[in-house]
C-alpha cells in the first residue's frame, strides 16, 4: 500500500537512492556473472538496512521504482523479501543458512476463528511433524508458540528479520520461541480466513532445506504427509471450523499461496455456510458478480442471495493480487468455483463499481441484480449474524 509522505520524507535519501541504482542494474543485467556482480552489493545495502530498522528508506525506493521502473521494482522487491526471511549463523564452528516459514490453514466457522498461543504439547508434535515430512534431515525446526491471523503477522520487512533471527536462534539452541502477546493486534472476523504456524529452520550451508529438496522427494508427497500426520495436531485449535492445512513453505511464498487459495476457499465456505443456517441449497442462490474499481480495477465483489428474491445475505471479496489485472480471467475461475460449489445462477455486471463501503460499519457493500452495491443481510432468524467473507 502506498504511503503519503510530507516534507523532507518526499527528498530521496543517499540509502534509497542506492537501492535504486542496484535494483536498476540488476533488471539490466545480461548474465549471470554481471547478476552476480548486482545482487552481492544490493544483498549488502538490503542486509544493513533491515538490521538498522530503515523501513522508510526500502519502501521509498520501492514506492519510486513501482512507478518509474517496474522491473526494478520487482527485482529490489524479491531482494526484499529473501534477505528479510532468511538469515547466516556460525554455531560451534559450522555455517549454518536460516530460513523463516509459514505454514497456513484455512479455516471458517459461524463462530470465531481462533487465534491463540499454542499449548507445549501441540508444539512439540508439530515440531516432530513438521520435522518428519516438510523439512531436510538436516534441518533444525524452531516454532512461534502462537497460531497467527494475518492481522498479528509481521508488518514490516525490518519486524519479518528481526522474527527470522530470533527464530533462527532457537533453532539452533534447540529451542521454540514464545510470542509476547501484549499489544498484539486484535483479529479481524471474518467468516472465512487464514491462520498461520510459523517458524524458522537452520540448515547446515549446502544441506537441502525442504524435504522435496531431496533426491527422493516431492512436494506432492510432503503434502500429503503434512495433511496425514500434521492435522491430527491441528485439530484441536480450530474447535468448531472446518478447516484445509496448506503446505508449509518459505515465509512469503507460503503467505503468497495462502492469499491465492483463500479466494475459491471463500467462496465455497460462503455457499455452506448459507446452506447450514438457512437451509438454502446451493442450487437456489444466485451469486451477482461485479468488478470494483479505483484508479484501476482492485477486486470482484461477489453478491449471494436466494434466486426468488433481489436481497444479498451474503458478501464475498475476491480481491486481483500481484500481476493480475482486468485482462485476467479472474471472473472465469470465479465462476468455475462457484458452479462446482453448486451454484447455477451466476450473473456477471458489465459495469464499474467504485470501492464503496457502508458507512456505518465500514464493511464493503455487494452488487445485486439490479447493479446496485448494497448492504449483505442474513434475513432475521435466532441465532444468526451478519458477516462478511474475507
Amino acid at each position: 500500500m502506498k504511503r503519503t509522505r510530507f516534507g523532507s520524507r518526499d527528498r530521496l535519501s543517499r540509502d534509497a537512492a542506492e537501492l535504486q541504482r542496484l535494483a536498476t542494474g540488476l533488471s539490466e543485467s545480461g548474465g549471470k556473472l554481471e547478476d552476480g556482480y548486482w545482487e552481492a552489493q544490493l544483498a549488502d545495502v538490503v542486509d544493513n538496512l533491515l538490521k538498522n530498522g530503515a523501513e522508510d528508506d526500502i519502501n521509498t525506493a520501492l514506492d519510486r521504482l513501482f512507478e518509474a521502473n517496474p522491473p526494478a521494482h520487482d527485482e529490489l522487491a524479491d531482494m526484499v523479501e529473501s534477505r528479510a526471511e532468511t538469515n547466516r549463523f556460525e554455531a560451534q564452528g559450522e555455517a549454518y543458512d536460516v530460513q523463516l516459514f509459514a505454514a497456513p490453514v484455512l479455516a471458517w466457522s459461524r463462530f470465531s476463528i481462533p487465534a491463540s498461543t499454542l499449548p507445549k504439547s501441540t508444539l512439540l508434535a508439530l515440531h516432530v511433524q513438521l520435522g518428519a515430512h516438510v523439512f531436510g534431515g538436516d534441518a533444525r525446526v524452531a516454532l512461534a508458540d502462537f497460531l497467527f491471523s494475518p492481522d498479528q503477522l509481521p508488518r514490516s520487512f525490518c519486524d519479518t528479520w528481526q522474527l527470522t533471527k530470533l527464530l533462527g536462534e532457537a533453532a539452533l539452541a534447540g529451542k521454540h520461541l514464545g510470542i509476547d502477546t501484549t499489544g498484539m493486534a486484535e483479529t479481524n472476523r471474518f467468516l472465512s480466513d487464514v491462520r498461520y504456524i510459523v517458524g524458522a529452520i537452520a540448515v547446515p550451508r549446502g544441506k537441502p532445506l525442504f524435504r522435496w529438496n531431496e533426491k527422493d522427494g516431492n512436494k506432492e508427497a510432503a503434502l500429503k504427509e503434512w495433511l496425514k500426520q500434521g492435522s491430527p495436531n491441528i485439530e484441536p485449535l480450530l474447535t468448531g471450523c472446518a478447516w484445509q492445512p496448506l503446505l508449509p513453505d518459505s515465509y512469503h511464498a507460503a503467505c503468497r499461496n495462502a492469499d491465492r487459495l483463500s479466494r475459491p476457499y471463500s467462496v465455497k465456505a460462503s455457499v455452506a455456510f448459507l446452506q447450514s443456517m438457512l437451509g438454502l441449497m446451493p442450487a437456489d442462490i444466485r451469486a451477482v458478480v461485479g468488478p470494483c474499481y479505483d484508479r484501476r480495477m482492485e477486486e470482484y465483489r461477489v453478491g449471494l442471495g436466494p434466486t426468488t428474491g433481489d436481497e444479498v445475505y451474503h458478501g464475498i471479496v475476491w480481491p486481483l493480487l500481484g500481476a493480475e489485472d482486468e485482462a485476467t480471467d479472474a471472473a472465469g475461475e470465479i465462476e468455475a468455483v462457484l458452479r462446482e460449489a453448486g451454484v447455477k445462477d451466476v450473473l456477471f455486471l458489465d459495469h464499474h463499481f467504485p470501492m464503496e463501503f457502508c458507512d456505518d460499519c465500514g464493511a464493503p457493500l455487494f452488487p445485486n441484480r439490479e447493479a446496485e452495491l448494497v448492504h449483505a443481510e442474513m434475513p432475521e432468524q435466532p441465532a444468526a449474524t451478519s458477516q462478511v467473507l474475507h
